[in-house]
Order: structure tokens, then sequence, then C-alpha cells
């Protein structure tokens, strides 16, 4: 079971000093939670949202859907979603008769086009279903027959009929929820050292290796920028870009701040620390996204410090360089060429600026999606790794997985864990979607000149 949106990243801030009663648990006691969260947020997101959608007769306690069987029915149950997807259809079909309407402009006709094409999957697939669900009902007359061979049959195929259906409404779920710009972009990987000393630095190396695993698992290509260790053999800093399908729709909730308890290599007495790091993921932009004036540049030049065998402290190889108008700053050392440390130097650079750009156009959209599956941010703690219980917690969507060994590995472990929190936030982006359906509806109901 999943929360509601906007709930999940407020309950774990209003609640984070009760999180020890909740250690070993998948997720906090829901009457718990919606009681502190209504106690102390008063009229917080929680309140908001039910009250919102208890006006439009929907149940509000405090559960959302995943793509799990059960929740894909109850979503396509409702009439919101019904009303949603029937007006897609009538928009197909009124985009194909202006198609052939003698009297359209060309401006029109290649407008209705374009609509037509984005369209036609969904409309297949819903024609599909159509097909599908009168070929059950068909099923379901033979599987009262007197004939039992027949009813045996007929009890075959309506297993095999239920799959259909429930692939074709997970295909649909899929093509109407919205996608943000920068899902197919690339990505700058930033990991920095938090509370806990060489502890943490420790960790911070074993996080940034467990993405590096991740993108050889997912066949992305990964290339380190920045690498500053630490003297025991952590990371204090590093950035890293990652190029690949879909790498930043994956990725992007991995952003915040990731805790660890275990017992340091460098404890004596076998005490439990607690430790943090900081992940933060840039989408990369390309050139045609972002232009940025030489002018506003002061690109400097020194020694390359650290491991890098006897070209080090010889040559000026390491590039800095500051955007004069953000003070953003960005360095690059990894290259032996002074030439391929400033176009790291840049492309990291480029991030920075595109990533500061998004987050102040999306603050100013009253949609704004902080939404799903909390803010991204650097000060939100997304993740628990409990080495004594071999725990790993994600707070956001309440799930725990079990074999830290695996999960550090950057494979199937931290794949599934990234897979539910892609569906969850899916499903609150189309519920996000058909709220603001139904609002946009209900205001052209209040404003006849909408109409």
């Amino acid at each position: 079971m999943l929360f509601l949106r906007q709930t999940i990243p407020a309950v774990m801030r209003v609640t984070s000093s009760h999180f020890c009663q909740w250690e070993g648990v998948a997720r906090p006691p829901l009457e718990h939670v919606r009681r502190t969260f209504c106690q102390r947020a008063r009229r917080g997101p929680c309140l908001l949202v039910c009250s919102k959608r208890a006006a439009m007769g929907w149940n509000c306690s405090l559960r959302a859907f995943s793509t799990d069987p059960h929740a894909v029915e109850e979503l396509f149950a409702r009439g919101s979603l019904q009303q949603y997807l029937e007006r897609l259809e009538s928009e197909y079909m009124a985009s194909q008769q202006r198609l052939q309407s003698a009297q359209a402009s060309e401006e029109e006709v290649k407008g209705a086009g374009k609509r037509a094409r984005e369209l036609a999957p969904l409309v297949t697939e819903l024609h599909g279903l159509r097909v599908k669900v009168q070929e059950l009902e068909d099923i379901e007359t033979l599987m009262k027959d007197e004939d039992a061979d027949l009813r045996k049959l007929a009890e075959s195929d309506w297993n095999s009929c239920q799959e259909d259906i429930r692939a074709l409404k997970h295909k649909i779920i899929s093509l109407v929820t919205p996608s943000e710009e920068t899902d197919e972009s690339d990505l700058i990987l930033e990991v920095l050292a938090g509370v806990g000393g060489q502890e943490a630095m420790l960790f911070t190396a074993d996080v940034f290796n467990m993405y590096r695993s991740y993108a050889t698992y997912k066949s992305w290509h990964f290339e380190t920028l920045e690498y500053f260790p630490s003297e025991l053999g952590g990371l204090r800093h590093a950035t890293a870009s990652i190029s690949g399908r879909e790498v930043y729709r994956h990725l992007k909730y991995e952003g915040g701040v990731h805790r660890v308890q275990r017992v340091p290599k460098t404890e004596r007495q076998g005490r439990l620390h607690t430790s943090t790091m900081t992940v933060a993921l840039l989408p990369q932009p390309s050139e045609i996204h972002l232009t940025i004036n030489p002018k506003d540049l002061r690109i400097e030049t020194k020694r390359a410090s650290g491991a890098g065998g006897q070209h080090v402290n010889t040559t000026d190889s390491a590039v800095r360089i500051l955007h004069i108008p953000t003070g953003f700053v960005a360095e690059c050392q990894q290259e032996r060429s002074q030439l391929k440390n400033k176009s790291k130097a840049m492309q990291l650079l480029r991030a920075k600026l595109y990533s500061a750009r998004l987050e102040e156009e999306t603050t100013k959209r009253s949609y704004a999606r902080k939404i799903q599956i909390g803010t991204k941010g650097r000060a939100e703690k997304i993740r628990t790794y409990n080495f004594p219980q071999d725990r790993i917690t994600d707070h956001r969507i309440g799930k725990s997985l079990h074999d830290m060994r695996s999960f550090l590995l950057g494979e199937g472990s931290l794949d599934e864990m990234i897979q539910d929190l892609m569906e969850f936030a899916d499903t609150e982006s189309l519920l996000e979607l058909l709220d603001n359906d139904t609002d946009s509806k209900q205001e052209a109901l209040r404003d006849p000149r909408r109409r």
C-alpha cells in the first residue's frame, strides 16, 4: 500500500523524531501517520488533498495506486479516468474529421494530423480493450454451460483473457501518464559526503560505485568528471556524467540524503554509527537548450593534484570555470589534457545552470510537482541503509529490501527499488493530471465563456 502524493515527504519531515520507533518496520502505522501529520501540519498537504478529493467523491484513506493488478482495476473504475479517456478518444475522432474536411486550412490540417498521430496508439489500445472485454463476457457465458468440458475450456480461456485485459490497461495507463521534458535527458551525478567524517566518506564511495555499477547493468555510459578521495579510501566529493536511454527518468528520484547505520571500520568498541551522504542529479542539456555567453565565464588553470602519475604537478592541466552572474563553479582535473578537462568542466557547468533554471521554472508553475516522491532535494532524507539488519528502506514509499551486498552491487535489487519509485511517481502524475482535468471542467461550468 502506498500513500497519497504530497503526503509522504511532509509526513517524514514532521515525524522524523519518531522514526526510531519504526526501525525495522516497512512503514509507520497509517493511523499514527494520519494523526501526527494532521495535528502538526494543520492545513497541510494531507488535509488539502483529502478535502479536495472528498468533494470529488474520491477515497481519502491515505491510499494511492501502484501498478499492481488490484490498484489498476480500482483506478480504471474511477469515473474521472473514464471521462478523460472518452474525451481523448473524441478528440482523436474530431482530428480525423478535420483531416478529411475540405474546408480546413493548411494549418488546421497540420495540427489535426499531429494530434491524431499522438492519440492513435491510445485509441488502438482502447479498441483492443473493448474487444477483450466483450470476449471475456462471451467466455463467462460459456462458463455457465452444462457441458463440463466446455466449461473447463472456457475457464482456461478466461484466465488468458484476464491477463490480456490487465496488460492492455497497463499500456493505456502508460500512454496517458504525463512525462517530464527531462526524462530522456542524460544527467550529471554528484555525490557529497555528509555527517559522519571518514565513515561518511567511505559510504559515499560505496554509493558512487553502486551507481557506476548500475550504469553498467543498464548498458549506460558512465564517465567520471571529478573525484576527490579521502585519506582512508573514502570519497569526499565526486561528479560523473551518465548517458543512455531514459537515464534521468530512472535516476531522478535518487536525489537526496542517504543515511547509513553500521559499525565503522575505525570503531574499536563496536558501536553503531549513523552517517549521511548526499546525491544530486542534474539533467544534462544539449547546446540547443542552453546558451552560455563566453564573457560570463572566468576560466582558470592550475596544476593537478592527487593520483595521476608523472604528469601530476608538472602541467597546468586542471581547469576551473566560474560563471560570474550566478557564482556557479565547475572544475575538472581527471584528464592529462587541459582541453579535455575544460570540455568536461563546461559540461558540468551547463548541467548546473540548466538544473537551476529548470528548478526556477518549476517553482513558478502553480502545479509544480514537488509532489510525487518528495522534492528530490539535498535536504530530504530518502533512504536508510541499515547494515546490522541487512536492510535498505526507502522512506518515501515505505519499501524495504534485504541483502545489502546485493543492493550495493547496483544490479537487480537497486533496479527493483527504482522501478517501484517510478511506478509510484507515474501513478501520482496521472492522479494529478485527472485532478487538473476535473478542475478545468468545473471551471468551464462556472464560466460560460470557457465552454
